[in-house]
Order: structure tokens, then C-alpha cells, then sequence
């Protein structure tokens, strides 16, 4: 620990600088020897840190989120490049700079609090000693041994002895009482946040290995604190406890307010924004309106949330606009959208139905035509003349008791056409020597 105390002695006297100019401001309000004027100006250090980190963070969530994107890629290379590994790390490299994506922006912001959790440690570790350290002279030294916190010193580990504990005027019943409670909490803390991002801010529709390395993160990293936090003095208990309930805190507003494409958390976003325009008629706001301009501008490519978005604006008689806005249309059409509506697809019917419904279209189908053949060949036969030859023939046959009368060939052909239903009009007589 003395390593890393000299390695990051740089920081040790700005961190003690900060700490008792908070305790000047506090001690006024609390007195300075108490709990209260001491435990505070380390949380007070601790929002000053994450401020000033807010733009490391803001950095992490899109590298974060440019890591999930690229997974099935990098997948995709892993598969193609198995056996040679320099060629994979090599075509790695190309893809992080083509897509401007830093793997190690994730740790950006942990990275950053190292040397202010470390100096803060070895400030506290030097005041239980009774050394002094930086800016710190003996008589703060004296006030912040006699803090306590709920009757633990702040320079009190879990595993000091009872003599230890003594000397910093506590027992140890206490100190272990506080520093558990602190511990759970602590752990606590850091799993709820890495849970709420694993099972709200993660784009569900795409299953990679980075989501179970986020998984096995989400029980690990809990499990790693608990134990280093048996040795670490309650001042930085109170640090680390306060740093991951900010980070808690941060990390739900940016689920709630810039949610990951295609997570539950961007649909619970996009539901509250439809009811919002729904109230009010209008898109509200300069965020709200870049977020509806960046899914306009998508076109085909939205995601499942945002389409059921669009659907959702077309019902309430919306249509969105490039630039972010609505506009009210009784009649919103597909390129009114953008092509947020989809055309529905029909649905496949089995062989068996298709067979079926095409039978019962033939057998329709046939039933006309022989309806209009039997309508055509009687129409030709009762509005057709028979020659007079023909007529004084049959009916001097009939007197002479002869033959039976044979009918005229225009007839004969007009019912031929009728029970055959091939032809319509008068057909040509067959030859007298064909066969019938």
C-alpha cells in the first residue's frame, strides 16, 4: 500500500486541500469536531468528482452502446480469422477505427476516480495513525480522529482490534455494526445499477457475448467490493457508498430520459412521448423533437419500438415530420410517415386451402360458361328462319306417313351448339359422307 500511496501522493494534498475547505463549511453549520461536518465534506468531495466527471460518463455511455453495435461484427470476424490471430486482432483494430469506438471508454470513468479514491484512502489512513498528510496539520488531525459517524470513527476498518477501536474512543460492536451495514449497502447499490442496465437499457434484439460478460459483471463486481470493503476505514466506506449511489441515480435518469435503441427502456420512453403528444398536439421540447427527427430520419431501419411509435402517431392521427415535429392529418399514409407503417403482408394458406380454392373457382367458373352457351344456343335457334323449301319438305313428308322428318341442318347445328357450348352462331355443315 505504501507503492500506492507514493504514486498517487500528487493527488494527496489537493484532496486534503478540498476536504477542509468543505469542513470549514460544514464545521460552521455542525461544529468541527462532529461526524456530520467530516462525513459530509466526503460526500461533498465525492459530487464535486462526479461533476466534473460527467463528460467522461457521457463518453462511456456511447462507447458502451457502439460496443453493443458492433458485437455481431466483431463475432462475425472472430469466426472468419479463428486461426490466425493476428489477422483478427488486426481486422479488430480497422473496425474500432472505422466506427470511431474506443474499447477502453467503458473504464474511462472508474479509471479517473482511482487516484482520488486512493488519495483519499491514504489520507484517512494516515489520520488513523495520527500522522498528518497534506494540508491536514495536527489540529484537524485531532478533530477528525474524535468524528464518528453513527459511532464509528472514520478512520475504523472492519477488522481492527478491539484495542485499535479503543484508541479512536469507540467499540468495536459499533464500528463492525456500521461498516456491515455500509458494505451491503454498498454492494447493494452496485448491483441494482448494473441490473437496471442489463435488463432495461439493453437492445434485447441482439444476443451476443458481451451481454453475458455484462451479466457475470452484474454478480461479480459486488461480490468484489464486499470483500475489499472489510478493509477499507469508513471515510472511504462513506466515499464509495456515496460515489455508487450517484452512479445509481445518473444511470436511471439516463435510462429514462436516453434510453438504448431497441431496448424496454427506449419503448417505456417512446409510450410517455406518444401520450405526451396526444395531450398537447405537438412534440414539446428540443430533445424530444431531436429524438423524433432521428428515428424519422431511420427510415427503414427502425427498430420494433420505434415503428409500434409510428404506428401509435398514425392511429392518434399524427404524421411525423423531418424536423422533428407533428402534423395533424385525418388521412396519414405510409410516405406521410416516412414509411413508419408497414404494409401488412397476407397470410400463407395451406396447400389444402389453395387446392380447394381454386377447385371451387374452376367448377364456378365452368358453370357460367355452360349457363351463357345454353342462353346463346337457344336464342340462335328460336330467333333463326327456316328456309321454305325445308318447311314444305317436312310437311309433305308428314302427309305421306314417310320417314320421320329429319331436322334442318340449322338446326341440327344450333342444338349441337347448344349441348356442346364450344361455338356460338350458325356452324357449317358437316360433309354428307363424315361420320357423326
Amino acid at each position: 500500500m505504501d507503492t500506492i500511496a507514493s504514486f498517487f501522493s500528487f493527488i494527496t494534498t489537493p484532496v486534503s486541500w478540498v476536504i477542509v475547505q468543505f469542513h470549514k463549511v460544514y464545521g460552521a453549520i455542525f461544529g468541527p469536531d462532529t461526524g456530520w461536518a467530516w462525513g459530509l465534506s466526503i460526500v461533498s468531495l465525492v459530487v464535486l468528482i462526479r461533476i466534473c466527471l460527467i463528460p467522461l460518463f457521457v463518453k462511456q455511455i456511447k462507447s458502451t452502446r457502439n460496443m453493443q453495435a458492433l458485437q455481431p461484427k466483431m463475432k462475425a470476424i472472430q469466426e472468419r480469422y479463428k486461426s490466425d490471430k493476428q489477422r483478427q486482432s488486426e481486422e479488430m483494430m480497422k473496425l474500432y477505427k472505422e466506427t470511431g469506438t474506443n474499447p477502453l471508454s467503458s473504464c474511462l470513468p472508474i479509471l479517473a476516480q482511482s487516484p482520488f479514491f486512493f488519495a483519499l484512502y491514504h489520507v484517512l489512513s494516515n489520520i488513523a495513525e495520527g500522522d498528518t498528510v497534506g494540508v491536514i496539520n495536527q489540529s484537524l488531525l485531532d478533530s477528525a480522529r474524535q468524528a464518528h459517524i453513527f459511532g464509528a470513527p472514520l478512520a475504523a476498518t472492519f477488522t481492527d482490534s478491539a484495542q485499535e477501536v479503543a484508541a479512536l474512543d469507540a467499540s468495536l460492536t459499533s464500528v463492525r455494526i456500521v461498516t456491515a451495514v455500509m458494505i451491503i449497502l454498498m454492494s447493494a447499490s452496485q448491483f441494482f445499477t448494473q441490473r437496471q442496465l442489463m435488463m432495461k437499457n439493453v437492445d434485447l434484439s441482439v444476443k451476443t457475448p458481451y451481454m453475458q460478460q455484462q451479466k457475470m459483471l452484474m454478480y461479480i463486481f459486488p461480490l468484489i467490493f464486499a470483500v475489499m470493503g472489510i478493509n477499507f476505514p469508513v471515510g472511504v466506506l462513506v466515499y464509495w457508498l456515496t460515489t455508487n449511489v450517484w452512479t445509481m441515480g445518473q444511470q436511471m435518469y439516463v435510462i429514462n430520459q436516453n434510453p438504448t435503441p431497441g431496448s424496454k427502456a427506449q419503448d417505456a420512453y417512446l409510450q410517455r412521448l406518444l401520450k405526451n403528444v396526444g395531450a398537447h398536439g405537438e412534440v414539446r421540447g428540443r430533445r424530444r423533437k431531436n429524438v423524433v427527427k432521428a428515428i424519422v430520419a431511420k427510415g427503414s431501419d427502425r427498430n420494433e419500438n420505434e415503428r409500434r411509435f409510428f404506428a401509435g402517431l398514425a392511429k392518434a392521427g399524427f404524421a411525423a415530420q423531418p424536423d422533428g415535429t407533428v402534423i395533424k392529418s385525418d388521412t396519414v399514409t405510409a410516405e406521410a410517415e416516412g414509411g413508419a407503417v408497414r404494409r401488412q403482408q397476407p397470410k400463407r394458406q395451406t396447400k389444402a386451402k389453395r387446392q380447394a380454392a381454386a377447385a371451387q373457382q374452376s367448377t364456378a367458373k365452368s358453370s357460367e360458361d355452360v349457363a351463357d352457351s345454353t342462353d346463346s344456343g337457344e336464342t340462335t335457334t328460336s330467333l333463326e328462319k327456316k328456309p321454305q323449301d325445308a318447311v314444305q319438305d317436312e310437311a309433305k313428308d308428314a302427309a305421306q306417313g314417310d320417314k320421320p322428318a329429319r331436322p334442318s341442318r340449322a338446326n341440327s347445328g344450333a342444338s349441337r351448339q347448344a349441348k356442346s357450348g364450344q361455338r356460338k352462331g350458325q356452324q357449317r355443315p358437316k360433309h354428307p359422307s363424315s361420320k357423326k
